[in-house]
Order: C-alpha cells, then structure tokens, then sequence
C-alpha cells in the first residue's frame, strides 16, 4: 500500500492484482480461468433457458435452480471485466466508485446464492418430509415472495458498506490483493479508523451466510431424522437422493470460502500466487459447476436438453 500522507476520498484509484511472479506469463495463466467464465455464463444460461421454455420443469425445485443460475450470472457478469481489463489489457487502474459498484455487486449476490440454497434445503425438508402438502406450501406465490425476500435482504445488508467506505481516507494509490474489489480488501487498505466498518461487514456476514449455513445444516439434520423415520431401506435411499444435487452445490459454494479463509489466515504470504489462485477459484469454481451437478444428476434437466437439440436436428433437416 502506498502512503496515507497523501490520502484522498473517494477520488482513489485502486490496482487491481493479477498471480504475483507469473505478471509475464498472465495471458498463458488466464486462459482456463476466461474459459471457466465463459462455460459458466453459457452453463447457466443454458439452464434459464430450459426451465424458462419447459413446463415440466415449473417446479419449486427448478425454479429456485433458476434463481441460483440468475445469481451465479450476475457474479460472473460483475467479476469477468474486471478479469479481462487485467489479464489480457493489462490495465491494472480501477477508480472508486467503480471499485465500490464492483464490491457491491459481488456481495450481494453472493448472500442472494446463499440464500436462495437455503430456500432450496427448505424445498427439500418440505418435499421429504410432508409430500402431501408440498404444492399448496411452496406455491408460486410464496417462491416468488421468498425470492423477493432474498434479494432485498442482500440490498439492505450490503448498503452501508460503500457509503461507509466513502468515509474513509485512502491514499491516492493503494494495491489491491485480488483482480476484483472486496469490503474486508478495501478497509484493510484505509488510512482512517475502520472500527465501524468492520463492525458492519462482520455482522453482514453473520446475517448471511452464518446464518444461512447453520440454518442448512439444520435443515439437513430434521432431513436425516425423517429419512431414518422411514421403514423401507429403498424409500430411504430414494429420499436422500434426491438431496444429493442440492448437498453437492452447497459444499461447492461454502468449501472453498472456507479454505481461502484459513489460507489467509496460515499461508498468503508465503504462497502469494496460490491465495490469489483460491480467491479467484472461489467465485468461479460456484457458477462453473453448479449447471454440471444439475446436469449430471437430475433426470429432468437432462431430458430437456435433449428435447431441446433433437428439435434443433428435425428443424435443420
């Protein structure tokens, strides 16, 4: 960080961090990380389509699986740019506001997928463990005020962080340790007191995905006790297979959160480049694999698709 004797605000401009040693081999390293954006935007897109389009697929289930695609697309659009602008421009200059916009974005809709998992491991408790009643409790009504809920909760959570940030002194310059803007990056960056500001990211966070993990570990708890409730070893089976799909987005989304945590706190500085490897794989790896799971496991999905290019093939012949 440069120095705070020359500290200005909100007129900063942020340098953005590409893999520390490899600044010469950029374009070589960058290419699978633009390829996991790019099957990730097609990915998800693919799968708005089909759910869109399908009317077997108007389900709870795939409805909230089109929230989560919505979400993962924002995430892309809002880290891609900034990717590029880095890697293959080789322009490293970001200024504030945009900087604070790009942060804004990434937040929000990283505790919007947070909760919209939730509201899936809900979908799931309600179709294991009372099937009879699940079409009149998760009716359109109630998924679309669930959804709205999600979303303004992501707002509302993530407001103070930018004008708070605005606050605060930067010096002209200062480096940031990733290729997109992050709270925690951007305060640890200030000259003033940010007391206040770490305060309201870690209650942000609490409010999130603390709360939204702990709430899906209970889901899956009350989801193993019906299961183990039931008598017929091949209904059991049944039952937790079809919160398979949903168990592996969620590790997906919350495990490499994890490991760049504790790799921040162990070994940054030591391995500069692979902390810069895991905070860019946290944010990709979600929207890469997520369409993946859905394809693989879920009959539904599939069957779509191939609906969809066998039309392709009697339309071309």
């Amino acid at each position: 960080m440069f120095s705070c004797n020359t500290s200005s605000s909100g007129h900063s401009t942020f340098l953005l961090t590409g893999f520390p040693g490899l600044e010469a081999s950029h374009h070589w390293v960058s290419i699978p990380i633009n390829l996991i954006c790019v099957v990730s935007i097609m990915g998800n897109s693919i799968i708005l389509f089909l759910i869109r389009t399908d009317p077997a697929l108007h389900e709870p289930m795939y409805i909230f699986l089109s929230m989560l695609a919505s979400s993962d697309l924002v995430l892309c659009a809002s880290t891609f740019p900034t990717m590029v602008q880095l890697f293959w421009l080789g322009a490293r200059e970001l200024p504030f506001d945009l900087c604070a916009a790009q942060m804004f974005f990434i937040h929000a809709f990283t505790y919007v997928e947070s909760g919209v998992l939730l509201a899936m491991a809900f979908d799931r408790f309600v179709a294991i463990r009372d099937p009879l009643h699940y079409a009149i409790i998760l009716t359109h009504s109630a998924m679309a005020k669930a959804g709205a809920a999600i979303l303004v909760r992501a707002i509302l959570l993530n407001l103070p962080g930018p004008i708070l940030l605005r606050q605060l002194l930067f010096p002209q310059i200062s480096v940031l340790s990733h290729c997109y803007c992050l709270h925690c990056d951007l305060v640890g960056l200030a000259c003033s007191d940010t007391q206040v500001n770490s305060l309201v990211g870690l209650v942000s966070i609490l409010l999130s995905l603390g709360l939204d993990s702990f709430l899906i570990m209970l889901s899956y708890a009350l989801i193993l006790r019906t299961v183990l409730g039931i008598a017929s070893p091949g209904e059991r089976l049944k039952a937790l297979n079809t919160c398979v799909s949903h168990l592996c987005i969620v590790l997906i989304f919350y495990l490499p959160k994890l490991g760049l945590s504790v790799l921040h706190r162990v070994e940054k500085h030591s391995y500069p480049a692979l902390a810069v490897l895991m905070a860019n794989l946290h944010f990709l790896v979600p929207p890469f694999m997520n369409p993946i799971v859905y394809c693989i496991k879920s009959k539904q999905i599939r069957q779509g698709l191939l609906k969809r290019f066998q039309q392709k093939r009697v339309d071309v012949s």
